[in-house]
C-alpha cells in the first residue's frame, strides 16, 4: 500500500539565480543537488537540505551561447552532469567546480537529453530529429539515427534494454537497445506525444500529450493501464516520484497535478503563476522542483524555479 502524503500542508519555495525562465530542473542520484538549465545560457547547482535548513549554495555552470535547454546527471555519480544546448553542443561538469570536463559540438540544436541507467550512454535529441547517442567515458557519438517523424522526449527503461521516442504522431516507439530496432509502435494518443517518464520501480511508464491527457502503461505487457485526465491543456512534463505511486504532470494549466498511479486519481494539484517546462521529483523524498514561463511585474521573466514538499513556507 502507497504512503499517504499530507500534501494539503506542504509549502514550495523559490529559488532564483537565472536571468531568463528556467526550462529544465534535474535532481542528482542522492537527491542532494539540483541542476537548473536557463534560456540565459546557464546552468546553475543548488545544493538542496531536503529538510529545509540551511542556506542554499549555487555553482554556475558558463559556457554555452544559447538556451541550455535540458540536463540529466549521471546516475552514478553524485556530481557529473550533461547539459544539451541550442548551439548543438552537449557538456559534460562537474558539480563541485563548476568546470567543464568534456564537449561535443553535434550537429543541430539539441533539446533532450538524458542517461542510460547504467552511466554509460548519453542520448541526445535534436531539433531536427536526429538522435545520437554518446560513449560517456569517450564523450564521442557511437550512433546517429534521424528519424523522418517529429522525435521528442526519450527515455531507457530502468534496466536499459529498451529505448523509447515519443513522436508528433501520437505515437511512442519502442526500440531494443543498443541495436535501436524497433519492436513496437504504440498508438497512445490521437495528437502528438510530448513527454515521457519511466517508474523508479520499472514496472510502468508515463505519456505526456498534446490531447492534454497523460496515459499509464503497463513495461512488461506494453498495454495502456489507464489516463490521467485532470489537466485541460497539452501535457509539457511528466514525472513520476521516488516510490512510483504519484506523478505529477504539467502544461499550461496553471496548476500542477498529482495523481495516484494506482487508482488515477488527482490527490492535490500545486497552483502555478504561468506554464510549466519541467517537473521533477527527489529520488529519495517527496519533493517536486518545477520550472516554468513565469514572468515578474514588468513582464520580463523571472528566472526563477520553485521547489514544493516542504513543511515550512
Amino acid at each position: 500500500m502507497e504512503e499517504s502524503i499530507p500534501f494539503k500542508n506542504l509549502h514550495s519555495r523559490d529559488y532564483q539565480g537565472h536571468k531568463k525562465k528556467v526550462h529544465s530542473v534535474a535532481w542528482n542520484c542522492t537527491g542532494t543537488k539540483l541542476a537548473s538549465g536557463s534560456v540565459d545560457q546557464t546552468a546553475r547547482i543548488w545544493h538542496i537540505d531536503p529538510h529545509g535548513s540551511g542556506k542554499v549554495k549555487d555553482v554556475e555552470l558558463k559556457g554555452h551561447t544559447d538556451s541550455v535547454d535540458q540536463l540529466c546527471w549521471d546516475p552514478k555519480h553524485t556530481d557529473l552532469i550533461a547539459t544539451a544546448s541550442g548551439d548543438k553542443t552537449v557538456r559534460l561538469w562537474d558539480a563541485r567546480t563548476g568546470k567543464c570536463s568534456q564537449m561535443v559540438e553535434l550537429s543541430g540544436e539539441n533539446i533532450n537529453i538524458t542517461y542510460k541507467p547504467d552511466g554509460t550512454h548519453v542520448a541526445v535529441g535534436n531539433r531536427d530529429d536526429e538522435l545520437t547517442i554518446l560513449d560517456v567515458r569517450k564523450f564521442k557519438p557511437i550512433h546517429k539515427r534521424k528519424f523522418n517523424y517529429e522525435v521528442n522526449e526519450i527515455a531507457w527503461n530502468v534496466t536499459g534494454e529498451l529505448f523509447f521516442l515519443t513522436t508528433g504522431n501520437g505515437t511512442v516507439e519502442v526500440l531494443a537497445y543498443p541495436a535501436l530496432r524497433p519492436m513496437d509502435t504504440l498508438m497512445a494518443h490521437t495528437a502528438g506525444c510530448y513527454c515521457i517518464a519511466i517508474d523508479p520501480k520499472g514496472r510502468y511508464f508515463a505519456v505526456g500529450s498534446a490531447d492534454s491527457l497523460v496515459s499509464l502503461w503497463d513495461i512488461s505487457e506494453m498495454l495502456c493501464v489507464r489516463t490521467f485526465t485532470k489537466l485541460e491543456w497539452p501535457v509539457r512534463t511528466i514525472s513520476f516520484n521516488y516510490t512510483g505511486d504519484y506523478i505529477a504532470s504539467a502544461s499550461e494549466d496553471l496548476f500542477i497535478d498529482i495523481s495516484n498511479v494506482h487508482n488515477g486519481r488527482s490527490v492535490h494539484q500545486i497552483p502555478c503563476r504561468a506554464a510549466m517546462n519541467s517537473v521533477e521529483w527527489n529520488p529519495k523524498y517527496n519533493l517536486l522542483a518545477y520550472a516554468g514561463d513565469d514572468k515578474n511585474k514588468y513582464q520580463a521573466d523571472e528566472g526563477v524555479f520553485r521547489i514544493f514538499g516542504f513543511e515550512s513556507a
